[in-house]
């Protein structure tokens, strides 16, 4: 007998009602509600992320089809499109936020075990931000230029573990500094970012709250050197200076450090600027080199979750898919974290969908996932020759 819910229902067992009902309540989420609950939405929007769903109706209908198995997600009965619509547009989309971010809690206890890429204990952080096309006539808040839309996603991404630590969702016009200058980071913390972040007045913010970072450096930039530091000979490090660096508008009073370093893949130089003194050029030149890993995750979620279509079109639905979106990457990034199989993202993904209210013990699942559970092992030989002796 199966003594086991559905791995839907054991998926959900991460998110604590009592969590969840504390967070409903600080944001006020079901004032004026009558009988659709923020459980009932969050559910079907996760169905919606997890299950590839492409629509309200077969989100709704998906849901209506699995109506036996909907108790154990603590669900009464399936919601109807028109009421899912209105809860997407009007309800707070904060509450998915607080959502990420305790589950987010849970994912840095797993990810502390997991073995680290560089040995310094400085916390690295990858920041970037990528653009979300829309339909301009649908998305009408969205003006990203004459005749398209767009939303944009500014990403936080912490490279041990690869989780993503925070999210601003703006209009495609968002600009990226905007939105990292209004970011705090502990000191200590190193930022890795490209040079569409570069802005001389937040280099020195950083440098004095004793952040650090390394970016690529624009070539306008005036550059005065004051001092060549040693290269060690047939080494990708070009050069490493002390300089100063400014526009004509604004000039660091900051000492920073410059790196000519040679991309080993296409054997281009690469100028980096940081404010980092202690580490060596070498790591320093790797670690500029892991900012690709945000593009990977962008790649990946818009690839196997769904932000590219949307259920609704107004600002808030759209807010509330995107954070349930990454809700989802922060329960596969958990269930990759906890299981001894090799797996790909994109297979997680594709075989979680096809099993997702099958009853089966989800942890014996993700370490042995093409293995039948106890209940259904092959039958005996002897068993097998009843009846034709």
């Amino acid at each position: 007998m199966n003594r086991v819910c559905s791995i839907f229902s054991q998926l959900l067992q991460l998110f604590p009602r009592l969590e969840f009902a504390a967070a409903v309540q600080k944001h006020k989420a079901e004032r004026h509600a009558r009988g659709f609950d923020c459980w009932t939405q969050f559910i079907a929007m996760l169905f919606c992320q997890l299950g590839r769903a492409q629509s309200l109706r077969e989100i709704c209908g998906g849901l209506s089809a699995t109506v036996g198995k909907l108790k154990h997600l603590g669900v009464e009965r399936p919601p109807c499109k028109s009421t899912l619509a209105y809860a997407n547009q009007h309800r707070p989309w904060e509450l998915f936020r607080s959502v990420f971010l305790d589950l987010l809690k849970r994912c840095e206890q797993v990810a502390r075990a997991e073995k680290k890429h560089f040995r310094f204990k400085n916390p690295l952080v990858i920041i970037d931000s990528t653009v979300i096309q829309l339909a301009l006539s649908m998305f009408d808040w969205a003006l990203y230029q004459r005749e398209k839309g767009a939303a944009k996603l500014h990403l936080v991404l912490e490279h041990h573990g690869l989780l993503p630590q925070f999210a601003v969702i703006t209009a495609g016009k968002g600009s990226d500094l905007a939105v990292a200058r209004r970011l705090q980071f502990a000191a200590g913390t190193i930022l890795v970012f490209d040079r569409g972040y570069q802005d001389y007045r937040w280099f020195a913010r950083l440098t004095q709250e004793k952040v650090f970072f390394v970016t690529r450096l624009r070539c306008h930039a005036h550059i005065e050197v004051l001092r060549d530091r040693p290269v060690v000979p047939h080494s990708p490090i070009l050069r490493d200076q002390d300089v100063c660096i400014g526009s004509q508008r604004f000039r660091m009073r900051q000492t920073l450090r410059l790196l000519e370093s040679l991309d080993p893949a296409t054997g281009e130089s690469i100028i980096l600027i940081t404010n980092h003194w202690k580490l060596a050029a070498t790591t320093l030149a790797r670690v500029y080199q892991q900012r690709w890993q945000i593009e990977v995750f962008f790649c990946a979620l818009k690839q196997n979750l769904r932000v590219k279509t949307f259920v609704g079109t107004s600002a808030n639905a759209v807010h509330i898919q995107i954070w349930t979106a990454l809700i989802a990457v922060l329960l596969l990034k958990y269930l990759h974290m906890r299981s001894t199989f090799a797996w790909s993202f994109s297979n997680l993904v594709a075989l979680l969908r096809q099993q997702l209210f099958v009853y089966r013990d989800l942890w014996a699942w993700i370490d042995s996932p093409y293995q039948p559970p106890p209940e259904m092992q092959p039958a005996s030989p002897t068993q097998l020759s009843l009846g034709f002796a």
